[in-house]
């Protein structure tokens, strides 16, 4: 479902990524409705965790509120199906740690993803070669998995993420930790040309991910543009009354 969905855009497809709980649970139901309305293709959503080792300052900032709001790995999958229950219909990637899923049971976690109308799982500390388990439990319910790959990924590496892919593969335009910042897209060009020579599934980048003219640049080489810091930042920035609407506008303006 994810695939096609990227797929059918006649755009680069837009992808947000939001902390679960940010800045608060009772509006982040309809922050979700927002970012699907303004024109978002999938939508990632982070599971907090208290050591968010490829995050920078500002998707650090975002986990730490929403454990201090109480989040947990159960309530984002109960949020995930209320979501679902009030009429969200696109796709929906979780995002966390290996041992957030661990910790809840891989299985059970897998299983209860899937009842909660997740789409699709990122692990981001999971390398390739030692995702066999999850992936296992991926393709048991259904669940679309997206590997991540860097610039410097070795060749190895990339045909193993990409047999083993489904959804997307998530290609990051830098080395080191997500956060706004200016990128100069050569690097994640030539990583995105090798793996669609290794996978007809569709390709986004992420980190760093700005504006508009990101999105476009991206859309030149790549299927979708994942943005997750700058959003969080127009949210931090805004009034607590008025996040749901600055979220859309700021999706709505990317494309």
């Amino acid at each position: 479902m994810i695939s096609k969905v990227i797929q059918s855009n006649s755009k680069t497809a837009i992808i947000p990524f939001i902390t679960c709980g940010y800045p608060n649970i009772e509006n982040f139901i309809n922050l979700l409705i927002s970012l699907e309305k303004s024109g978002s293709s999938v939508i990632e959503i982070g599971m907090p965790n208290s050591d968010p080792l490829a995050e920078g300052l500002t998707i650090q900032y975002s986990s730490t509120v929403a454990l201090e709001n109480g989040v947990n790995t159960k309530i984002c999958l109960d949020i995930v199906k209320k979501a679902r229950e009030k009429g969200l219909k696109i796709p929906v990637v979780l995002m966390g740690y290996y041992n957030n899923v661990i910790a809840y049971d891989t299985e059970k976690f897998c299983l209860e993803a899937k009842d909660s109308g997740v789409d699709g799982l990122i692990i981001a500390d999971l390398p390739v070669f030692e995702s066999k388990s999850i992936i296992g439990y991926s393709k048991k319910y259904d669940l679309s998995y997206i590997p991540l790959l860097s610039v410097n990924s070795s060749s190895s590496v990339i045909e193993e993420a990409c047999n083993l892919a489904s959804g997307y593969v998530y290609c990051i335009s830098v080395l080191g930790v997500t956060g706004e910042r200016k990128v100069v897209f050569d690097r994640v060009k030539v990583l995105v040309e090798e793996v669609k020579k290794n996978t007809s599934i569709p390709v986004a980048v992420g980190f760093g991910v700005s504006n508009k003219s990101d999105v476009s640049e991206i859309g030149k080489f790549a299927d979708g543009a994942i943005i997750g810091s700058a959003l969080i930042n127009k949210i931090r920035e805004s009034k607590d009354d008025n996040i749901v609407d600055v979220a859309g506008k700021f999706i709505s303006s990317l494309i």
